[in-house]
């Protein structure tokens, strides 16, 4: 992706059982990789406010999900009040993920059919929240674009320091480009062997042509060279190719 920094490398991981996967024990790889893109982020912020970050994909099955919820954790870690958002409306993963309930959730809040009380804190991150996506509806776009959608943002905006808010992928539908209007930047994974370039590049130009902020590419599931994990810094370079990294399990 071209003028695009790869902001970090994630490592390979398993989901576990308790929703926290790779990144609970502190000193993993994993977490330490989330911690160094918390700190590009925060040097990303310097210039410009970013308090709404949207987390997707150019296509499914790339890690976007966890990603979001990693970096969530990774920013709660500081005492920043930050809200985990599912806005997948299409095939939502996160109350899966954590062992939340999903009867009822963003979209629910959305149609106006619930209040607050489907905010979930986690017991591991007091200062962590998160919006399940609530019953998948017909019209998601929609209701991502709607005025009401807008309002609930606005007041998120108010009561968090931060808000994390996992969408669908780029490319198939157009969910993530309705959603980006609501965010302040926008975090693309890439799944190291598995992206194809030409889907990475029409990501990025239809993210252009919403006039969203694109901040870097995490690049997903990559082989490790030293210590088990490496950070990739360099802008301007093609984020996966087969020849340097591999897929993960």
């Amino acid at each position: 992706m071209e003028g695009r920094p790869a902001m970090a490398v994630r490592t390979r991981t398993d989901r576990y059982s308790n929703g926290y996967g790779g990144y609970k024990g502190s000193r993993s790889p994993v977490a330490e990789a989330f911690r160094v893109l918390r700190t590009n982020l925060q040097f990303a912020a310097v210039d410009k406010d970013l308090k709404v970050i949207m987390v997707s994909s150019a296509s499914p099955d790339e890690g976007k999900s966890t990603v979001a919820q990693y970096l969530a954790q990774a920013i709660a870690q500081t005492g920043k009040k930050v809200m985990m958002l599912d806005a997948d409306l299409i095939n939502p993963t996160l109350h899966r993920r954590l062992g939340l309930s999903n009867q009822r959730g963003l979209s629910n809040l959305i149609m106006g059919d619930a209040d607050t009380t489907v905010i979930t804190s986690l017991k591991d991150y007091p200062s962590l929240s998160v919006i399940t996506s609530g019953p998948i509806p017909p019209n998601s776009s929609e209701l991502l674009g709607s005025a009401r959608m807008k309002l609930l943002m606005d007041r998120l905006r108010e009561e968090y320091d931060m808000i994390i808010m996992d969408t669908p992928p780029i490319v198939p539908v157009t969910d993530a480009v309705v959603a980006s209007s609501l965010a302040d930047g926008v975090i693309l994974v890439v799944q190291a062997g598995r992206t194809r370039s030409g889907e990475v590049r029409h990501a990025q130009e239809v993210l252009e042509e919403a006039h969203a902020t694109l901040l870097g590419v995490v690049l997903n599931r990559a082989r490790r060279r030293v210590n088990d994990y490496y950070y990739a810094r360099t802008s301007g370079t093609e984020p996966s190719t087969p020849e340097e990294v591999t897929p993960g399990s």
